[in-house]
């Protein structure tokens, strides 16, 4: 007996798939694998070895990845780790050599160097106990990189500057070239090093070695070569010194010098200081640094400059070494040539785009651990020299000499604060895959929102197949953080690649490279789907291609500034003989990220609202019954399985035995595995998490087959949402704006519930009075309050709690006094009969409800790691069923958005001529101004798929079940799933572009009936007649009616809604806190106080801005009159009047308030008079909006 397959769908894509996808979750396992095998080798060798200012002593640091005695096992696992707070981390060693040179004697010992947090199988780490996600970061690739000067850049002709060069480095200083024109003065050339004043070129050039004594004459070439330097030469050469009538040209000591004084203002300038400085900045790789990647970019621009400019000046010039990572002088000699080159116009020389693909890479996962190590290491480093020379030589070992703290705190601030290490997005499996697929342009080393621009913000034309053109942020982040698409790569040097079929002599072969997007620019491709013949020749003799655009030249911005045009640089499409085809895109979807790819129809929806559908998949909340969309991609599955939710056999096997909490498969070569079922866990959105088996007992397995399903899956397809009968009508005016009108029967039949899982938390602390203790024995608390806490005091699993139901009992010693050593002694000896104490116990808060599903907890006494004065920490957790409601926000997968307004019963819903009632009605106006036509196509092909239609004499799919819309049912199986993939999928009545697959309008002409009687509703427009449920009576026209794909989002009423009587006060102007979270109140603010001025509504106000706010001794007495049910008390003076009056104190002013009588008012009094009240009532009604308990017992006691 053989497992379930995978389920099938009809697809209406008519190109094959040429490439499978690729694992969707590579980025971040690869380069983890790459940081653990080669790159934390790397970083040991940089900083070994570690000598002392001597040279005499030396430690040696060695790390192999495949040394198993190096790498100790995680002391928890991840289960572990989620449940008491850990972190999920192997322990790494590494081998350390420390060396007297004086003696010769050598000790090597292994030394523990820290835990180094592990990367669990789906990509994500568990710090503290909490899964995180490091976002992989897009920045300026090192290199070097010649851009338009502000004269063309702010095309503003009064601006000097025409073109600028700037060499950056991974670490070091920048070297900054440029070329100017002042109007009526000459042309210049000038360098700025590490960011100071500029300095002339001929400066650099000598302090390069290139000066009269080392190559005599060179400079007065050079500049018959740029002939437009000749000005500035001469300007120069005026102010040389004179020998003997003779001008003599600087020497490179005194160009040294020259840079040193710029460089180190204040500082003695000598010779060998100056020479020091500017080789160790940029020649010397303990300073600098271009890494691999910057090495390889400057070789590509660079190298065929080195030789142009030996031909021309006759140079012997210095080739760096493949693996060196420093600049070579020839390099910085060549980049002012290109510059200069570029300055004069000179053909074949480009200028380049900072925010072409090319100039940008992927700093991933491995590469930003990899420098955080490197940077405790450097730290370490220090350390490590102040003990060598302070330690005795003979004792030294390496252990006593190396201090890990450097290295595992550079490594837990990176994980625990850094911008890049991001609370994992887990509404749904969508979002935790597009969230470890992010690239984020933020960051350190990045850019802030504040100061990016529009033009890096853009999309460009090198994202093709890179970056996903629609996936982005609505707010301030737009275009600085994307989504990978889905066939990218990020390739060793971190630059993206899309992979592309290579077409020979017209023939479209099946081989596939990858490139990167400078690469890409010498190619000529055509689109994926350009027509084939069965020999894979191109159809047609022209055919439809894209060439990237190249770089303008210098002269081709002074034209368009002539001329008043602006120069875009736009891949040029344009129709060319076959045969001038190189290179064919592989699939349609290679453009867009996976979460755009999941919109079917996305062809014929605006950018705009596609970014919105895409972005709020990730905020689809799992429901309690999943359901695939009748009408999906063909993704579904791929998504779903590299999202790491759902379970996947690791090989072919057997399974031997299932259970509600595990799966026992007996695999060929692995054996017997029992794989543990997540059941209902909460995420870090408190969305549920729960897999269920989907295979029985002796069913065969292939290895990847689905064995379980988790959240937002239906039999392994992601599954984020629900197909309901949709309407497009107006009723009532209920629908207007975007409003969503509902049928009860989602609410009965538990169609849009979700289970949200909500954690509280207690601890018991020590505190100066004593400890803390979780009880049950809770004072002036009555028992049948206590009914379901167990004998410690803590809620029983299975519970049903509401608001302000108890969940741990906790006490706290409520002192006068601290108590002395003795009395101490005493309690220990004899306990203590009559402490007294008070409730601090864990209560449910306003508003929640639920079943207590879990409880936790950590003690002390068992050896478990709590935070410093904590004796006993309890978690509850407690799930709550959330039926749809008024106020929930429902979606689209098109960016149709919209809140519910009303719940209609069942019998008023409009119905179908068989009496289907409808599910939804949405607003037609949200459609045509919107431009997403998609969710119209989407809801007729549901329609079709729901019943199935007959093509070429046979129907597809199976009979339907019908007669069942009246029924309890939390979900209805279509007669047919199908596919339309992004690009390739359905079409609506062009009949040639639809392949071998019908229309939809076909397939709605040829629908097999739907109405129980046998008869056909749906006319072959797409439209139905539908009944008003009120009366019985058809509505004038027929009304577009379909099966749509509906998301309940986590933008939920329950979470938003929210009241306050009395709560928490600001601490200094004593008013109410704002916010739910603070249960706070509403604020009254300025324009509001204006609206009732404008009615004269004096006594409302007076009420509003007293005695509801600030007015603390009007509260009190309010309070007061409330209970004993007197007249409310006139208000008092607000505090925030006082707070003025203090700071008017503050800037030295005598304020005196003086009353109608001309008396002066005491303030000080006032606030006694609240506290005598307060204490009459015995309540506290002036709760500050924080505090320990230690603070209110100090508070009682000054009452």
């Amino acid at each position: 007996m053989s497992s379930r397959p995978a389920r099938e769908r009809y697809s209406f894509g008519n190109l094959e798939e040429v490439l499978p996808l690729p694992d969707l979750i590579d980025v971040q396992k690869k380069s983890f694998e790459r940081f653990l095998a080669i790159g934390m080798a790397e970083t040991f060798a940089d900083i070994s070895p570690i000598t002392d200012f001597t040279g005499n002593l030396e430690l040696e640091f060695e790390f192999d990845a495949e040394d198993e005695d190096l790498k100790g096992p995680p002391k928890f696992s991840e289960k572990e780790c989620k449940e008491k707070d850990h972190t999920f981390s192997d322990q790494i060693f590494v081998r350390a050599r420390f060396m007297n040179r004086n003696t010769g004697e050598i000790k090597e010992q292994t030394v523990f160097m820290g835990d180094f947090p592990k990367m669990t199988d789906k990509g994500t780490f568990i710090i503290n106990g909490t899964e995180r996600v490091i976002v992989s970061q897009l920045v300026r690739s090192p290199g070097v990189i010649f851009q338009p000067g502000e004269r063309y850049r702010l095309r503003n002709m009064q601006k000097h500057q025409l073109v600028t060069g700037t060499i950056h480095p991974y670490r070091g200083e920048w070297i900054e070239f440029d070329v100017e024109h002042k109007p009526g003065k000459d042309v210049t050339a000038g360098a700025r090093i590490a960011r100071k004043r500029r300095l002339s070129i001929f400066t650099v050039l000598r302090a390069l070695g290139y000066d009269e004594a080392s190559h005599p004459g060179f400079l007065e070439r050079f500049v018959q070569h740029f002939d437009f330097l000749e000005g500035q030469w001469e300007t120069e050469r005026a102010k040389w010194v004179h020998e003997e009538d003779t001008p003599v040209s600087p020497t490179k000591e005194e160009a040294l010098i020259e840079i040193y004084k710029r460089a180190r203002p204040g500082e003695p300038p000598t010779p060998e200081a100056a020479a020091n400085y500017f080789n160790n900045a940029y020649f010397e790789e303990r300073r600098y640094s271009l890494s691999k990647v910057g090495r390889y970019k400057l070789n590509k621009k660079l190298s065929a400059e080195i030789d142009k400019l030996e031909n021309l000046f006759g140079l012997d010039l210095e080739r760096p070494e493949a693996d060196s990572q420093v600049l070579t002088r020839s390099e910085v000699l060549a980049a002012i040539s290109y510059l200069l080159h570029l300055a004069n116009a000179e053909p074949g020389y480009r200028l380049d785009d900072q925010d072409h693909f090319a100039n940008r890479r992927i700093r991933s996962v491995g590469e930003l651990i990899q420098n955080q190590v490197r940077i405790g290491l450097s730290r370490m480093e220090r350390v490590v020299r102040e003990r060598m020379t302070t330690q005795d030589v003979e004792a030294i070992t390496p252990t006593t000499l190396i201090n890990t703290r450097p290295v595992t705190a550079a490594i837990k601030e990176f994980f625990g604060t850094s911008q890049l290490s991001q609370f994992m997005d887990q509404v749904n499996p969508l979002s935790g895959l597009t969230h470890r697929r992010r690239l984020s342009a933020l960051g350190p080393g990045g850019l802030s929102r504040e100061r990016a621009g529009f033009e890096v913000r853009d999309v460009h034309f090198s994202h093709y197949g890179r970056m996903c053109p629609i996936e982005t942020p609505e707010g301030p982040n737009i275009g600085l953080i994307g989504g990978l698409a889905t066939y990218a790569r990020v390739n060793e040097f971190g630059f993206i690649e899309s992979p592309y079929r290579v077409v020979k002599d017209g023939i479209v072969t099946d081989e596939i490279r990858y490139l990167t997007a400078d690469e890409e620019e010498e190619f000529v491709v055509a689109q994926a789907n350009a027509p084939l013949t069965e020999k894979k020749a191109f159809k047609n003799p022209r055919v439809l291609v894209r060439k990237s655009p190249q770089g303008a030249s210098l002269q081709d911005l002074k034209l368009q500034m002539e001329r008043d045009t602006y120069f875009a640089a736009t891949t040029e499409i344009s129709y060319v003989p076959a045969a001038e085809v190189d290179m064919m895109d592989v699939s349609p979807k290679q453009i867009v990220s996976v979460a755009t790819a999941l919109i079917p129809f996305l062809e014929h929806d605006d950018a705009n609202r596609a970014l919105m559908g895409a972005n709020m998949q990730r905020q689809a909340v799992p429901l309690l019954r999943a359901e695939a969309a009748y009408v999906g991609t063909g993704i579904e599955s791929r998504a779903a399985g590299d999202a790491a939710d759902v379970l996947l056999a690791v090989e072919d096997g057997v399974v031997s035995q299932v259970t509600g909490n595990s799966i026992t498969v007996e695999y060929k070569k692995a054996g017997d595995v029992s794989h543990q079922l997540l059941k209902f866990e909460r995420s870090n959105q408190d969305t549920c998490i729960n897999q269920k088996p989907l295979v029985r007992e002796g069913d065969k397995v292939k290895k990847g087959a689905v064995l379980a399903d988790g959240p937002s899956t239906d039999q392994g397809e992601l599954a984020l949402g629900k197909n309901l009968l949709v309407a497009y009508m107006a009723w009532e005016g209920y629908n207007f704006e975007d409003a969503i009108i509902i049928s009860e029967r989602l609410v009965k039949d538990d169609v849009l519930t979700s289970i949200h899982i909500h954690e509280h938390e207690i601890d018991a602390r020590d505190t100066k009075l004593g400890p803390e203790e979780i009880t049950r024995d809770i004072p002036n608390v009555a028992d049948d309050v206590l009914g379901d806490l167990d004998e410690r005091g803590v809620i029983r699993v299975g519970a049903e709690v509401g608001p302000g139901d108890v969940l741990v009992g906790k006490v706290t010693p409520k002192g006068e006094t601290e108590l002395t050593p003795e009395e101490r002694l005493l309690r220990a000896i004899f306990g203590e009969k009559a402490r007294e104490v008070r409730d601090t116990s864990l209560k449910v808060p306003h508003g929640e409800r639920g079943i207590v599903t879990d409880v936790r907890v950590l003690q002390r006494d068992d050896d478990e790691e709590l935070p410093p004065g904590v004796n006993e920490l309890v978690r509850v957790y407690v799930a709550q069923k959330r039926k749809i409601s008024v106020g929930d926000k429902l979606a689209g997968r098109h960016g149709n958005k919209g809140v519910i307004s009303k719940i209609l019963p069942i019998e008023e819903m409009p119905y179908l001529a068989d009496g289907t009632p409808l599910d939804i009605l949405l607003s037609p106006l949200g459609v045509p101004s919107r431009m997403n036509v998609g969710q119209v196509l989407e809801a007729h092909l549901g329609y079709a798929a729901r019943w199935g239609w007959e093509h070429d004499g046979e129907f597809v799919g199976s009979e339907p079940i019908s007669n069942i819309e009246r029924k309890t049912r939390p979900r209805t199986e279509p007669s047919v799933f199908v596919a339309t993939p992004v690009f390739d999928g359905a079409k609506w009545d062009e009949v040639e572009r639809a392949g071998n697959h019908p229309t939809i309008q076909q397939a709605l002409e040829n629908l097999r009936p739907e109405a129980s009687s046998g008869e056909r509703m749906m006319t072959t427009a797409g439209k139905a007649v539908v009944y008003d449920g009120r009366s019985g009576e058809a509505y004038d026209q027929p009304i577009m009616v379909g099966y749509s794909y509906i998301l309940k989002l986590a933008h939920l009423v329950d979470d938003k809604i929210h009241a306050r009587s009395t709560g928490p006060y600001s601490m200094i102007t004593q008013q109410p806190l704002g916010g739910k979270a603070q249960f706070g109140g509403q604020r009254f603010g300025e324009m509001e106080v204006w609206a009732l001025e404008a009615y004269g509504a004096a006594y409302l106000l007076q009420e509003l801005l007293t005695i509801k706010s600030d007015d603390t001794l009007g509260r009190v007495q309010v309070y007061e009159a409330i209970v004993k049910g007197k007249n409310i008390p006139e208000p008092g003076i607000p505090e925030s009047f006082k707070v003025l009056i203090k700071e008017m104190q503050a800037l030295c002013l005598n304020v005196e308030v003086i009353s109608l009588t001309g008396d002066e008012i005491d303030m000080q009094g006032l606030d006694e008079d609240v506290f005598r009240a307060e204490e009459s009532l015995g309540i506290d009604i002036s709760r500050p909006e924080r505090g320990t308990d230690e603070d209110d017992e100090l508070r009682r006691q000054r009452i």
